[in-house]
């Protein structure tokens, strides 16, 4: 939490010498139409990541019980960790440096360089600098979903909607399924896995099609959704 709170004071200070502005271009005071967009691209977000596990699920027989040795404590720690690290992400590729990139270079160009350096940080978090294949493979997933989380910054002029979209994801795969870095979630993956072949259609289904759907669907939604203006 104080490394949030330092990076929101180093913003204030950003943004008020370069646009002499403050931190309400971040889009963080509640609105009934903010509160509503966090909960619902969470929402969508959310069932767009089990897809992956659903149809694991049902063409790759994997198993998923309930942790029957989850306490409170662990949920508590597990939605906190997710919260705090969206919002040290967001606040980094679409805080105050993305509104003034915005400001400067129009909304097309500040995307894409928010994204290109989202792509980028994520080779450092996944520490796969001695695998090309890895590292391109994590730059096209991690730049899309930057690139889907900058658009919804732009188009509704408000942090939560990235974080809306980024937390909805992210709760899916480190908790409910228990596939990141954090420890064992609601549902752990009953073992041995089930050694089982498919085709390569649903191969590759599994492993791409949640993630083609959360670009396209987000794209729908704020290609067609007007630009807002910025609320005090």
């Amino acid at each position: 939490m104080l490394g949030i709170l330092i990076q929101l004071i180093i913003s204030y200070f950003l943004i008020q010498w370069i646009q002499n502005n403050d931190l309400s271009v971040l889009g963080l005071k509640p609105s009934k139409e903010r509160i509503k967009n966090l909960v619902l691209f969470c929402v969508i977000a959310a069932i767009i990541s089990s897809i992956t596990f659903c149809l694991r699920i049902l063409f790759a027989k994997e198993l998923w019980i309930i942790n029957s040795s989850l306490i409170w404590q662990q949920t508590f720690n597990a939605i906190w960790y997710n919260i705090k690290s969206v919002m040290y992400e967001e606040l980094i590729f679409r805080g105050v440096i993305f509104f003034i990139l915005i400001e400067r270079l129009g909304g097309t160009k500040a995307i894409l360089i928010s994204a290109l350096a989202f792509g980028i940080y994520h080779w450092f978090t996944y520490e796969v600098f001695n695998d090309p294949i890895k590292m391109l493979w994590i730059f096209l997933i991690t730049f899309s979903a930057g690139y889907i989380y900058a658009l919804g910054y732009y188009k509704t002029n408000s942090l939560y909607t990235p974080i809306g979209m980024h937390f909805g994801w992210n709760i899916v795969q480190s908790f409910i399924f228990s596939s990141g870095n954090i420890g064992s979630g609601l549902l752990i993956q009953k073992m041995p896995v089930p050694q089982v072949q498919v085709s390569y259609f649903v191969y590759y289904s599994i492993t791409l099609l949640h993630i083609m759907l959360f670009i396209l669907v987000f794209a729908l939604i704020f290609y067609k959704k007007n630009r807002t203006e910025i609320e005090n």
